[in-house]
């Protein structure tokens, strides 16, 4: 797409990239994307070329009749540059276009191309939309945790999250700010700025993992790996018989977008400076 022609259409610019831009944009885009049950979806757009375009973990899915009249399905971003560019082989019924977790959320359009000619286009929007539905501590409900000896399980947190949205996203970090008894800034673990550091715990691979995909329509759980909810003789909140109260934000980090997920929590908690005597509970603020 030229900047210089405001009169130049997308469908136009299409049909004039060059060869060699395609292909430099294909490479990138033949990954296998994880795949999953649940994915954003609509029917084909006003052309009615498309049987449905869907969205399943981190692939867009365009499918269409085995006798359709093009041969090729170009991907639009917002901006109406190119995302990536599909051949139709004749008898096929489905393209996919591996989006990733750093492609620019929004409005999309699928093009289909007979040689030079375009034959119909379809709109859809890629968006995620985290929520935070649940989040608990190891000590109060372990069987929300991961098989793991007790001592570790009680001084970490569970959240899980549910994207509501159409497009899907990686969370990348996972903070607790405040008055939790290790906290993740400079009173506690101290690791908010350190990008190789995500506070996140991987049971399957029992270590700190850089990221979580969420795909749309997708629920999962995170476990925290910095022990938030342990106290550390020195450093961030004692536990003492008088019974305090404060509050602590939950983040989640995310690659989309770069947006941030947030929800405030109040904490109460009375007991020992012995770790094992010590009652956390936690509420919606």
């Amino acid at each position: 797409m030229t900047q210089d022609n405001p009169h130049l259409s997308r469908r136009t610019a299409l049909r004039t990239v060059a060869g060699a831009a395609l292909a430099s944009v294909a490479g990138c885009l033949d990954g296998n994307g994880s795949t999953g049950p649940n994915g954003s979806s609509s029917p084909g757009g006003g052309s009615g070329v498309f049987r449905q375009v869907t969205v399943e973990g981190t692939e867009l899915i365009v499918q269409f009749d085995s006798d359709s009249e093009f041969d090729q399905i170009n991907l639009i971003q917002p901006d109406g540059e190119l995302f990536g560019q599909r051949e139709v082989a004749a008898g096929s019924q489905q393209v996919s276009f591996d989006l990733g977790t750093a492609y620019a959320p929004g409005e999309y359009e699928i093009v289909a191309l007979s040689g030079e000619e375009t034959v119909g286009e379809s709109p859809h929007s890629v968006q995620p939309n985290l929520g935070i539905i649940e989040m608990g501590i190891g000590r109060n409900q372990p069987e929300e945790m991961w098989d793991g000896p007790e001592s570790e399980i009680e001084e970490e947190a569970f959240v899980t999250l549910e994207n509501q949205g159409t497009g899907p996203d990686a969370v990348t970090k996972l903070l607790f700010i405040g008055d939790v008894p290790y906290p993740s800034d400079e009173e506690g673990t101290n690791y908010v700025d350190d990008e190789d550091v995500s506070g996140i715990y991987d049971p399957e691979s029992d270590s700190e993992i850089e990221q979580v995909i969420i795909g749309p329509g997708e629920q999962i759980t995170l476990y925290s790996s910095r022990s938030p909810f342990a106290f550390v003789p020195g450093a961030g909140t004692s536990c003492s018989e008088e019974s305090k109260t404060g509050e602590f934000e939950l983040i989640l980090e995310t690659r989309v977008g770069g947006d941030r997920v947030t929800k405030t929590y109040s904490i109460q908690y009375s007991g020992s400076q012995e770790t094992d005597n010590c009652e956390i509970s936690i509420s919606e603020a």
